[in-house]
């Protein structure tokens, strides 16, 4: 029983500008902007869709394999990756090109100011699937050609996965999204990219979620998230921090990718959408507290402990 990750695999540089952009960016001037920020904190982490998936789902106990690509720059990552048991026989290493790169400038109000470079991830539709032995699947966010490719094989040999286009919505037309919904069994997106994806569709959510078999995740930060199947919502209130974990947010960055380990866990072990979307709350939770999208420490007694506390009928159907 294996999960197969199809997705981004980059580096994360943040800088933090002791300041507030709106103090140096005059509006009226923006026609001819050129500023810079002096960012005295700098750190580099490690992050990309699928890793940070994986990293998550690997950390509870769920074997898994990436698909996707890195650059010359790459090495010590993948060897990470391996030493944390996640297998990476199927990424990519171009030579030719450094990794896909974010570099973020936040200021003191969490303004952010991100470029991205995509690197090797445009390299990653040269691999294929193969003949897998996956249970189950997830398309994140990844270069265009990987995403259709992915999907096609994931759909062509009968694998159900998680269509989550996440950031990659826009290279998207209307015709490559009709097809990618149709082949996907279930489709995750956060509340901002469900109403684009409708939108972009000509649908409304409740028609979208009508078209996937499996139902359609909208996740809604703090709030929780929205499981939507055969046009009945259900809404699963999201983990008061403060009060279960006796800590604060800290870090927005991967909470995504972390409810998305919990969900792709609890699928891959035939739990209901509802029981694994709960296991998504709480893992997104405890990635919220913790700087950067691969930092949290993931004890599965700690997170069955959550689980019945929190979601005591899931607790009784869901073994981590």
């Amino acid at each position: 029983m294996s999960v197969k990750i199809s997705g981004s695999i980059a580096f994360d540089t943040i800088m933090v500008f002791q300041g507030r952009f709106r103090e140096h960016i005059l509006p009226d001037q923006v026609h001819m902007l050129n500023v810079a920020f002096l960012a005295p904190e700098m750190r580099q982490e490690y992050g990309g869709c699928a890793a940070n998936i994986a990293y998550t789902l690997k950390g509870l106990g769920q074997d898994c394999s990436l698909l996707g690509a890195i650059g010359r720059d790459g090495a010590q990552y993948l060897e990470r990756l391996r030493g944390l048991g996640i297998e990476t026989s199927q990424v990519l290493t171009a030579e030719d090109c450094f990794s896909a790169q974010a570099f973020i400038t936040t200021d003191l109000d969490d303004n952010q100011i991100t470029a991205f470079h995509p690197g090797a991830m445009n390299r990653a539709g040269e691999v294929g699937i193969g003949q897998s032995h996956a249970t189950i699947g997830i398309v994140s966010p990844n270069g265009k050609d990987a995403m259709i490719r992915h999907a096609k094989e994931f759909s062509a040999q009968k694998i159900p996965f998680i269509f989550d286009p996440g950031q990659a919505m826009p290279i998207f037309d209307a015709t490559d999204l009709v097809q990618l919904v149709g082949q996907a069994t279930w489709i995750a997106v956060n509340d901002y990219e469900g109403h684009m994806l409708a939108e972009k569709l000509g649908w409304t959510l409740t028609e979208l979620c009508q078209k996937i078999p499996g139902g359609l995740i909208v996740t809604r930060g703090a709030e929780g998230v929205d499981i939507m199947e055969h046009s009945q919502t259900t809404r699963v209130e999201g983990v008061d921090i403060g009060r279960h974990l006796n800590a604060q947010a800290v870090d927005p960055t991967g909470c995504g990718d972390a409810f998305r380990g919990g969900l792709l866990f609890g699928l891959s072990r035939q739990a209901s959408l509802l029981d694994s979307a709960r296991l998504g709350n709480i893992m997104g939770a405890l990635k919220v507290v913790h700087r950067g999208a691969q930092n949290h420490n993931i004890d599965r007694i700690t997170v069955q402990g959550l689980l019945r506390d929190l979601y005591p009928d899931t607790a009784s159907r869901l073994i981590i």
